[in-house]
């Protein structure tokens, strides 16, 4: 299939999704009320497990399945690209929805938004709960779900992760790595201008890989030619929000267009271009790279600016991704709520991506930015590889020197004032023009309008200003504030945060004059005591006669390196895994590791509003679990390079078992707590912060030994759930026979236990995708459990498989959760790391 081939398809693809967007606009405001849009998946197979049955590779069957052969997904798998789908089924399943619509609710008003074919055979449709109920009774439903909503949750990370000199050099160096797989990211689009997506800076052969099968929608804001060998598919979806009134068109733009800034960042990180020049306000900030800077990057926006998202967009693009036969699928969203009824993994998007795990793609998911409270975990399942956010050995930081020679820490990418000359403070407040407005509007405070201002007054002098809760509403704007100060002859501009900030991110922020913001509310405090003891007011008006406060600024454009990093950011999601809506534990550990997602640089949208403070410009640096998810997924492509054959449990495997534990200074790695100052409350981290530890890229790429877990192995511990099998059988169209398997006896690499009463076995096995090795077993036992584990010892001659078993008994009461790990060391210098958890314990005759 050539690349010009390809090109002529994207026009006529792109038709369809225009008319049907036309379609819905117009009977968006005619439909009644009541009405909602509901995903609903029906009984028979969908394409990918039909081209399985007809392929017949594999030998195992799904438990209690009436169906054929099914394959177990093992890290001996063949290649998973095979012939193409059968698209004569597929066309098939979708006369059969049409049919079922039509027979059930004959002559009624309804809009078909998608059919779900590939992945599970459903569709989304708008209808009234009475419609629905109707549907649900029909012999060909499974399954009947009301939509719901999604939210969104780089130049020296490759450096940090060690990758120049460790996994780019195994892979050929950074003009290889990755290439020839295909990372897809569900996001906000991309802007396909920016230099990190271009293919006219490779000078060697780049072919599209011959495995992918999509396309590149053409829109008038996303024109032919926009896709290339980097950027080899591009789509959107947007009909859910679109029937539902709040698609704001000159806003999120109907094509794959990024006008958030989000989705452009985080494909940079997974996989934009190496050595792209990082310029902001006019200041070079370095080089940027992806992690995997060859592999090529495929687009599904389901998420937009306006409102974010909703499920049955989201599982159009995963569906239509895995069609399109991706390699990884990277989504930096979450749910805006844990999913109701029986438990957590029971939801359309968990579901979907379990189909997608099936199909042999690695899926990588952001834990959210719900932390730093337990069970605050925003991704649930554990097909699903989990990432929380740590910091990274960089911080930009400026500092503001006061007259009485306290040094405040501040945040700006600015440059700093003239020489050691001090400037005179003065907040906005006290400038104002005479009798022309209150102090007591907010805005003035905040410097956002230089009309009402004195300049006679301020000119030469550092203006001071409030950092309130409408700059992060983006009502304020530091861009504002600067073009404030530069109309009123500010020497230099300082922002103090108004204490009604709380647990909000503060990044480094580009200024183009002397200027910074502090993020604390205490050494805001402390800046405000200054100012205000040190005017001078006239004893009988009060009135300010002068002002005696002065500072000077330390630029902050350039590094600092060598804190204590990694750490986990305040923001990060936490386990314990919630199971259902009762906050039960499930015996899964989330988050699977961390990665960095503090002041990440990235490549930003020529049309970006997420970040007033980056409009215009073609980076950002911007914090979150969404950039730390897309660092594991380029990270993720480079072990899929070296081992084509590697199951998604496998890949997530060697990421998770080669971990590191302790930061630059060989010390625990530490969490933050809590929102307000959360360096001053930090504490080592415990697997529930940080999973298995702190993503180690090089080490990855040679993990010594393997924890590999198939559909099948999903498919019973789903079954092992009590009152599952109806729910089991909706989804996946397969039947439970019994099953006790609980999430500890999932092959995981990890080992936890929710609920251990008395005593329990567990076993895990390894599969060795190295050399000939011994291995040494060791661990240490969670507190208030004993651990024995057999065999201690063992021989693995390369490509076979070991089972180790270990028995664990509770010797206390408790519900405090404690923590130990499992090591397998071995002579060849493998080192093959697991957490273990236990919560509550339970003796017995207690």
């Amino acid at each position: 299939m050539g690349w010009a081939w390809r090109r002529e398809q994207w026009a006529v693809a792109w038709l369809s999704v225009a008319v049907l967007g036309a379609a819905l606009v117009g009977a968006a405001g005619a439909f009644e009320e009541g009405t909602a849009v509901y995903i609903v998946t029906m009984k028979q197979a969908p394409v990918f497990h039909k081209r399985l049955d007809l392929e017949r590779f594999g030998s195992s069957r799904v438990a209690g399945s009436g169906g054929g052969d099914t394959p177990s997904t093992s890290i001996l798998m063949k290649p998973r690209h095979g012939p193409a789908q059968p698209m004569n089924y597929g066309s098939y399943l979708v006369r059969l929805q049409n049919s079922l619509l039509k027979r059930t609710l004959r002559g009624e008003r309804y809009i078909k938004l998608y059919s779900y074919r590939y992945l599970i055979n459903g569709f989304a449709v708008v209808i009234t709960p009475q419609q629905a109920e109707r549907l649900s009774m029909t012999k060909e439903v499974a399954n009947v779900m009301l939509d719901f909503s999604v939210r969104t949750a780089t130049t020296h990370t490759p450096e940090f992760l060690g990758l120049p000199q460790g996994a780019w050099v195994q892979e050929g160096g950074p003009q290889c790595a990755g290439q020839g797989v295909v990372v897809g990211l569900i996001d906000t689009g991309i802007d396909p201008t920016h230099p990190s997506f271009a293919d006219d800076l490779i000078t060697d052969s780049y072919p599209v890989p011959a495995h992918y099968s999509g396309i590149c929608e053409v829109t008038n804001d996303f024109p032919s030619g926009s896709c290339n060998r980097k950027l080899v598919g591009a789509r959107h979806f947007a009909a859910s929000a679109i029937t539902r009134g709040v698609f704001n068109a000159s806003q999120d733009h109907a094509s794959p267009s990024d006008s958030d800034g989000h989705g452009t960042h985080t494909a940079s990180i997974a996989a934009g271009n190496h050595g792209i020049p990082v310029v902001v306000a006019g200041h070079h900030f370095g080089n940027a790279s992806g992690m995997a800077p060859h592999a090529h990057i495929a687009v599904y926006k389901a998420l937009y600016k306006s409102f974010g998202g909703f499920a049955a967009d989201v599982v159009a693009a995963i569906d239509q991704a895995a069609e399109d036969n991706v390699d990884i699928i990277s989504l930096s969203i979450t749910p805006n709520r844990r999913p109701p009824g029986l438990a957590t993994f029971f939801n359309p998007i968990d579901m979907a991506l379990l189909s997608a795990v099936k199909a042999g793609i690695f899926v990588v998911q952001a834990a959210g930015n719900t932390g730093p409270s337990p069970k605050s975990m925003s991704s649930y399942s554990p097909w699903i590889f989990t990432v929380g956010a740590s910091a990274h050995d960089r911080e930009y930081n400026n500092y503001v020197v006061l007259g009485n020679n306290l040094t405040i820490t501040g945040v700006g990418l600015a440059p700093g004032t003239d020489g050691d000359s001090m400037f005179t403070l003065v907040a906005a407040p006290h400038a104002l023009k005479n009798n022309v407005a209150s102090p007591t509007e907010m805005s003035l405070g905040e410097c956002q309008d230089s009309s009402h201002l004195d300049e006679d007054l301020i000119r030469g002098k550092i203006l001071v200003c409030s950092y309130s809760i409408r700059f992060v509403l983006g009502l304020s704007s530091v861009k504002q504030a600067l073009d404030t100060a530069k109309n009123v002859s500010a020497a230099g501009v300082i922002f103090y945060l108004d204490p009604f900030v709380i647990g909000f991110q503060l990044n480094p922020t580009p200024m183009d004059m002397p200027g910074l913001i502090i993020p604390s509310s205490d050494d805001s405090k402390v800046f405000l005591n200054y100012y205000n003891e040190s005017l001078v007011r006239d004893e009988t008006s009060n009135k300010i006669v002068s002002f005696g406060a002065i500072a000077k600024i330390l630029g902050g454009q350039n590094p600092n390196y060598g804190i204590s990093a990694p750490k986990v950011m305040f923001y990060s999601a936490r386990g314990p895994d919630p199971e259902d809506n009762s906050l039960a534990n499930a015996d899964i550990l989330k988050p699977n590791l961390i990665a960095p997602g503090s002041s990440i640089w990235g490549a930003w949208s020529s049309l970006g509003l997420d970040s007033a403070e980056f409009a215009g410009e073609s980076f950002a640096i911007i914090s979150g679990t969404s950039m730390a998810a897309p660092h594991v997924a380029g990270l993720a492509a480079l072990v899929k390079q070296k081992f084509p054959y590697f199951s998604p449990a496998a890949i997530g495997s060697a990421l998770s078992t080669t971990t590191s534990l302790s930061d630059r200074e060989g010390n625990p790695i530490m969490a933050q707590r809590t929102y307000g100052n959360p360096n001053s409350t930090q504490s080592p981290a415990t697997p529930f912060d940080m999973g298995n530890g702190f993503v180690n890229a090089t080490a990855a790429l040679d993990p010594g030994l393997i924890f590999d877990s198939s559909y099948d192995d999903f498919f019973s511990f789903l079954c092992g759930i009590n009152g599952s099998a109806p729910v089991v059988m909706n989804y996946t169209g397969n039947s439970c026979s019994s099953s006790a398997m609980t999430g500890a006896d999932l092959n995981l690499p990890s080992i936890t236990i929710a609920v251990l009463n008395q005593s329990r076995t567990i076993t895990r096995t390894v599969t060795n995708v190295a050399s000939d090795e011994r291995y040494t077993v060791s661990y240490s036992a969670p507190y208030g459990v004993a651990v024995s584990a057999s065999p201690a010892q063992f021989f693995i001659p390369s490509g076979q498989r070991q089972q180790v078993t270990f028995v664990v008994n509770a010797t206390m009461n408790g519900t405090s959760a404690s923590f130990g790990s499992v090591g397998f060391y071995g002579d060849k210098g493998h080192r093959v790391m697991i957490p273990f958890s236990v919560i509550s314990k339970v003796v017995h005759g207690s």
